[in-house]
């Protein structure tokens, strides 16, 4: 049984149901997806009654909402659903223009309310300027959401009014890394811990989450911020920070910000992207250039030892042995790695050495920087691809099983390199699997499509 599964638990009414005999085997109410990658930032979706394969005619849309240009996928939470986007100033030449953050109805798709806010884009590479980059982090009767220059607002679910709000650049003199700041918010107790790069040391920042109120900071930037995510995991007696930057692979307390242990590894050109994953002691990231390092936890204390490293002597597919991945996130099962390499191959790869097993080229384009977006439920996992397929797929020691591929939206956003070779038309937004439903957006449209077996 892989960590993600040992670490899925069930809300503690539910439990204490299924303990008295009350619910017998009911099926599990619906939930959210509140920030990246959902509960926990595990990539896991826990929700019964969902379908076996797709209807033959497609899912059924319940609607589609217009939005603006992005990379920042969808919250879902309370009856609303929340994304980000960007509209150019048809009159500037220097990438100007207005972030905003969209509140809609879960239900209906109709927009309760916006906040926005005007920002230059001029600062980042030209081809990837096309809106904001980090999902928003749902807590309770607030919502974060952070800009492509790091702006970090505070707002009410409810009304959109701005509780609170920090600027990186103008307050931690945060350098905007060339592909804009991606990283989102995580919420911990009362902090809010954000991936900020103010220099020299505030790469890491905790805020209070209801005032904006710097708690600590830590680690020195060591030249670009990265665009990781903050993930938090239980491992030798302590509750671990685990921030993947462009100097290290590091472990922190997350109430004081104190450094528990840290894991010197190069990231060439800031590409610190794809989300640390955990399985019982092995801690796994994997990098563009130099391909993957495995970590064991130790079980005593809060401390970690490199188990092995990746060492191809270019990213490219036929110098490349293990795993190279960028956008995508791997999977990492017992003794077993599965990820989307550098150019878009899938591969397996065993977890004790880093030796792969076996490669396919069926779930993605094979192009530079291929990505897909892998989101376990149950013994599946559920694919949104670069080219706007929905997959559902397993993935096994012997190799790729896809059961079933469907339609979902056009992909819109550009997604190549400056060689014309490599320019291509992607979709690189998350999804959110939410209350039986999938919430996936393009530079032009939200949807909200069915999931839902035929008997619920």
């Amino acid at each position: 049984m892989s960590l993600l599964s040992r670490g899925s638990r069930l809300p503690a009414a539910v439990v204490a149901l299924v303990a008295a005999g009350l619910i017998g085997s009911a099926p599990l109410q619906a939930e959210d997806w509140t920030q990246w990658r959902g509960a926990g930032r595990l990539g896991v979706w826990h929700e019964t009654g969902i379908v076996d394969r797709f209807p033959a005619g497609g899912l059924q849309v319940a609607w589609r909402a217009p939005v603006g240009a992005g990379y920042a996928g969808p919250a879902v939470a309370d009856g609303r659903v929340f994304v980000l986007d960007w509209r150019e100033d048809p009159e500037s030449r220097t990438l100007d223009g207005t972030e905003r953050l969209l509140a809609l109805d879960e239900r209906t798709g109709d927009v309760q309310w916006t906040h926005e806010w005007e920002t230059s884009y001029r600062m980042l590479m030209v081809t990837y300027a096309i809106g904001p980059r980090a999902t928003p982090t749902v807590d309770d009767d607030r919502v974060y959401v952070v800009g492509a220059t790091g702006r970090l607002w505070c707002l009410d679910v409810a009304t959109g009014a701005v509780i609170w709000e920090r600027d990186y650049v103008a307050e931690y003199d945060t350098s905007v890394p060339t592909w804009g700041v991606a990283s989102a918010p995580l919420v911990d107790g009362e902090r809010l811990v954000a991936l900020v790069g103010g220099e020299p040391d505030a790469l890491v920042v905790a805020f209070d989450k209801h005032t904006g109120r710097e708690i600590w900071r830590a680690v020195e930037v060591a030249g670009e911020m990265g665009y990781g995510q903050p993930i938090i995991y239980e491992a030798g007696g302590a509750r671990q920070l685990i921030i993947w930057h462009t100097g290290a692979l590091t472990s922190l307390d997350p109430v004081t910000g104190e450094v528990y242990w840290n894991e010197p590894w190069e990231v060439r050109s800031g590409l610190s992207v794809a989300t640390p994953v955990r399985d019982g002691n092995h801690l796994f990231v994997s990098q563009f250039y130099l391909g993957s390092l495995m970590m064991r936890l130790h079980t005593d204390r809060p401390a970690a030892t490199r188990l092995w490293a990746g060492a191809s002597r270019s990213e490219l597919p036929d110098d490349t042995e293990g795993l190279h991945a960028l956008i995508t996130t791997p999977i990492v099962e017992g003794d077993y790695i599965y990820g989307v390499d550098s150019y878009g191959e899938l591969r397996g790869l065993s977890a004790r050495s880093g030796e792969r097993l076996w490669t396919s080229g069926e779930m993605t384009v094979q192009n530079r920087w291929g990505t897909a977006f892998m989101v376990r439920h149950g013994d599946r996992y559920f694919v949104n691809n670069e080219q706007g397929d929905l997959i559902i797929a397993r993935f096994t020691p012997e190799g790729y099983v896809e059961l079933d591929r469907t339609k979902l939206i056009e992909p819109t956003s550009t997604g190549g390199h400056t060689r014309a070779q490599w320019t291509r038309i992607v979709n690189w937004s998350h999804p959110a699997y939410a209350n039986r439903h999938i919430f996936q957006r393009n530079d032009r449209e939200l949807v909200r499509a069915s999931l839902a077996a035929a008997d619920y």
